[in-house]
């Protein structure tokens, strides 16, 4: 994967104008792996430019800087020009805002062969993919060459050198977006047992009116993969008609709002840990397809309980405690233990005394485990406090069960034997002494 910077040409905080990707062209053939370890790939650094990405209406000029390609067009550079004519691409803005917020995009294209085209067809197609990372907006861009403008009908363009391409006055590629798939929320964490809408949606220019679309959802975890949900969807008149095949109990999408409003969102229900993974959505609609990727998370938090409810030494004897997390997801916990007497200012760590048992796993796929500690009357006198302190990704702060040493209580039944007995050696003294 290749990480990258936006580069914006406007200033922070302000919407509008055109956004600068340094990006990389992928070629199969020679130069670096792939990211799946399988045939090998050639990057070539490369320029995708945004042009009006978000109408700048009410800015003022002196506050937007439009992108000013190389005086001297070359060659040898690799700059897509890219217009959204007809397609609004939802929550675009954040890319705007990406360099003010210190958040990095990855940005990568290659060539594309639309269904029923050949190789090399004209006009052109690439395939721009554009993700936002730590949480945002993730595009898979269809990009569609435009005839390239001369001054005189004898000059002949500028071609570009690796692709063959013919270049505009400016030294650019000149494209347009013909077709789009996104996610607003390509990762999302969810409970056990709670309902998730996984994100996806698309747009296309110059769609015909009652075609197919097709909507595939599969799940990919842990190197298996199988289709949940396939769709075709159709407009006739007022109403939609589907083929629907779905292999998972409680998932759903809506046919009318994917042809409509190209809203290609999936619902999952009574979420369960076999349910995480990576889900993909792929949406073909004529002559294009294309995917995007939700990342989805289940998780459930620790229930925290101590073996003791109280804790008392009675002579010199130690005590084992222990420390009990039932029943949480995903299997990382950490178990800390500490100590306050009344004499201390600061808690102190016992956690190299404790030991832990080996994780347990249920059948709903959560896990438990325990830590035990032993504890010593000398250095826990009455007043104590000892404490167990849970960490796990579900937990914004970790989580503490405590309890406080007790005083010893009094040996009453010690003391009643010796009454009795002192009472005992009255009674037959005086039942003696009158004999």
């Amino acid at each position: 994967m290749f990480t990258i910077l936006v580069f914006l040409s406007l200033v922070c905080g302000l919407e509008g104008a055109d956004v600068v990707l340094s990006c990389s062209l992928i070629e199969e053939g020679g130069g670096m792996g792939g990211m799946m370890g399988g045939a090998m790939f050639k990057r070539t650094p490369s320029t995708l430019v945004f042009r009006d990405l978000v109408g700048n209406d009410g800015l003022s000029p002196e506050l937007v800087t439009p992108y000013n390609p190389p005086e001297t067009p070359n060659a040898d550079d690799l700059i897509f020009e890219l217009t959204l004519p007809s397609i609004q691409v939802p929550n675009a803005d954040l890319l705007l805002h990406a360099d003010c917020n210190e958040q990095e995009v990855v940005c990568e294209i290659s060539r594309y062969v639309p269904r029923g085209a050949e190789l090399d067809s004209l006009p052109a197609h690439f395939i721009g993919s554009v993700q936002l990372e730590g949480g945002g907006i993730s595009l898979t861009l269809v990009l569609q060459t435009l005839h390239s403008e001369t001054t005189q009908s004898d000059t002949q363009p500028l071609m570009q050198s690796k692709l063959n391409l013919p270049l505009s006055q400016s030294g650019t590629l000149r494209t347009e977006v013909v077709f789009v798939v996104f996610s607003r929320v390509p990762s999302i964490v969810a409970p056990i047992g709670g309902d998730v809408l996984l994100d996806c949606g698309f747009r296309q220019k110059n769609s015909v009116p009652g075609q197919d679309v097709a909507l595939e959802w599969r799940i990919q975890h842990r190197g298996n993969g199988r289709k949940i949900l396939d769709m075709k969807a159709r407009e006739t008149g007022a109403d939609v008609g589907q083929d629907l095949f779905v292999d998972r109990e409680g998932t759903s999408a809506e046919p009318d709002l994917l042809v409509r409003d190209g809203n290609a969102s999936l619902t999952l229900r009574r979420l369960k840990v076999t349910d995480e993974g990576t889900y993909i959505c792929t949406v073909g609609s004529g002559e294009f397809q294309t995917q995007q990727i939700v990342q989805l998370h289940i998780t459930q938090p620790p229930r925290i309980t101590l073996s003791e409810e109280k804790l008392t030494f009675q002579d010199t004897t130690p005590q084992k405690l222990s420390c009990h997390c039932h029943r949480y997801y995903p299997l990382d916990v950490q178990v800390e233990w500490f100590s306050q007497a009344p004499s201390e200012e600061e808690p102190v760590s016992l956690s190299k005394e404790s030991s832990l048992s080996s994780h347990r796993q249920h059948s709903d796929g959560t896990y438990s485990l325990s830590s035990h500690l032993t504890l010593q009357p000398d250095k826990n006198p009455p007043g104590t406090i000892i404490t167990c302190r849970v960490s796990h990704p579900t937990l914004e702060t970790p989580s503490d069960a405590t309890l406080t040493v007790d005083k010893p209580e009094p040996q009453t039944a010690f003391w009643t034997i010796v009454l009795m007995l002192a009472i005992s050696v009255v009674f037959l003294y005086q039942a003696f002494k009158e004999n």
